[in-house]
């Protein structure tokens, strides 16, 4: 054999090898040394409303892409698949389409799994160079799955009629799109997926799926940044990083959402802060927090204290347009599941806001005589000082986030929904205040955690020297008290 022979073999060797590297970029997703904790928290999530708030580079659209190839092929590795899948993909336009969604998809489906295609602008034999309609795929059951490319742009008619097993919004749909898509999968028990970055300010997407106002169960959300993309360059990102403003940084890297005051409590992360219940330790519960309320939610939490100062918020009563005795009965009956200690007189103890302390000529006793004459001993003396409390709110907020950072750290017990709710929408208003709007549960909160006392601070050991002059000191001090005798 030539030389020249030997080459062109080797060349095409190449050849053949490069063509299935890329044809198994699929298998070769998180697999490895290096893995995107975050994309496989993602896909393992059993949740039918997923969404991923994610900065640009984050890995986002990578992981809806692979969530759609595994879906159509039937090979998903933590869902039940099957065949005959019907899926839409919805951009906020075709060209958008084009270069990012379709983009993926093309990169992780094997062109021997393609059926067929059908296009919307271009040719079949170009198709990262035209606009798909749709796309067949083989599926491992021996069906055959069909994907559908949708633009925002074509407005909800154009959304009306299919049956779908999921849909996946490549960034922030319209509201009535959003919703016309949920109908789309009601029928067959099919999934909504989303993955975006926060642009747009406080859409529907911060209230539904940020804040889940409604208390669905089935909504997940995950935030992603540079940091969690173990592909980028960490100098790079530094660099970047180092450019940008704030404001851009909040949304551009770590995917969230802001407005123009931005977030009292930007520090919580509900990855760090927000915990699965467990069973609390007797010895660490310490006390109950109220904020009354009669039209407004009466707002109730339990608290508790592990011995390195960390505070656990295990268990919520939030409730509005109900009497003290009927929020005392829940209480008591919350105490009594939990374990809860009461004092000598079997009552249940708890701050609650002085404000309580007042009669209104429309009734005869306070708040918290009413709490008193229902056993529950509530103490209306707590400091309300609104900036120091949103401080100590904050240390112990950073306390969960740094270890080594010499305070304790507040977790919240996931079933703890309004207060999860409302630390996540609290927004500063005009003139450094915050907007006094759904602050309820955040209000006792305040109470107790300015409750807690300071971290201690070890007594800093004297030399003999300072021992003298600290002695001199007071004895000058004694005889200027007596007169200098």
């Amino acid at each position: 054999m030539t030389d020249k022979e030997l080459i062109k073999k080797i060349r095409l060797l190449e050849k053949k090898i490069e063509i299935k590297h890329k044809k198994n970029a699929i298998e070769r997703y998180n697999k490895g040394d290096i893995v995107h904790r975050k994309q496989m928290e993602f896909h393992k999530c059993q949740r039918r409303n997923r969404w991923i708030f994610g900065g640009n580079r984050s890995g986002k659209t990578e992981c809806g892409a692979v969530e759609v190839v595994w879906r159509l092929r039937g090979i998903h590795p933590y869902r039940q698949n099957k065949d005959n899948i019907f899926g839409w993909i919805v951009s906020p336009t075709f060209q958008v389409s084009r270069d990012v969604a379709q983009s993926k998809i093309l990169q992780y489906l094997n062109p021997d799994w393609i059926a067929d295609v059908v296009m919307q602008q271009g040719k079949s034999s170009n198709l990262s160079g035209g606009v798909i309609d749709y796309i067949l795929v083989k599926n491992v059951f021996g069906g055959v799955s069909k994907l559908g490319f949708k633009s925002s742009e074509q407005g909800r008619i154009k959304f009306q009629g299919a049956s779908l097993d999921f849909v996946w919004f490549d960034e922030e749909p319209p509201k009535d799109i959003y919703d016309e898509c949920r109908m789309r999968v009601f029928d067959k028990k099919g999934d909504i997926f989303g993955t975006m970055t926060p642009l747009l300010g406080l859409t529907f997407a911060y209230n539904k799926i940020f804040l889940n106002e409604t208390g669905d169960d089935q909504i997940w959300h995950i935030f992603m940044e540079w940091a969690d993309n173990p592909y980028l360059d960490k100098d790079e990102v530094m660099t970047l990083s180092s450019s940008l403003s704030d404001d851009i940084l909040e949304s551009r890297r770590y995917g969230r959402f802001i407005n123009n005051q931005g977030l009292v409590y930007s520090e919580f992360d509900q990855q760090i802060h927000v915990i699965e219940p467990f069973n609390v330790p007797k010895e660490w519960y310490d006390n109950l927090s109220i904020d009354p309320g009669l039209n407004n939610p009466l707002s109730c939490h339990w608290y508790a204290v592990d011995g390195d100062g960390n505070v656990y918020v295990v268990a919520e009563h939030y409730e509005k347009g109900q009497t003290v005795d009927y929020h005392a009965k829940v209480i008591k009956r919350t105490c009594d599941e939990l374990g809860w200690h009461k004092d000598s007189f079997g009552r249940v103890g708890a701050l609650i806001d002085s404000a309580a302390s007042q009669r209104t000529l429309a009734a005869e006793k306070s708040v918290v005589e009413l709490f008193l004459d229902e056993g529950i001993q509530v103490n209306p003396k707590v400091d309300k000082n609104l900036f120091s409390g949103i401080s100590r709110v904050k240390q112990y907020l950073k306390g969960s986030m740094n270890k080594h950072s010499g305070h304790g750290g507040l977790y919240i017990f996931k079933n703890c929904v309004n207060l999860i709710r409302e630390i996540k929408s609290y927004w500063w208003g005009e003139g450094d205040t915050p907007k006094k709007k759904d602050d309820h549960a955040l209000d006792e909160l305040r109470y107790y955690i300015m409750s807690r006392p300071e971290s201690f601070k070890p007594q800093i050991k004297l030399s003999v020297i300072q021992k003298d002059k600290r002695k001199l000191e007071r004895e000058l001090m004694r005889k200027r008290r007596n007169g200098g005798a």
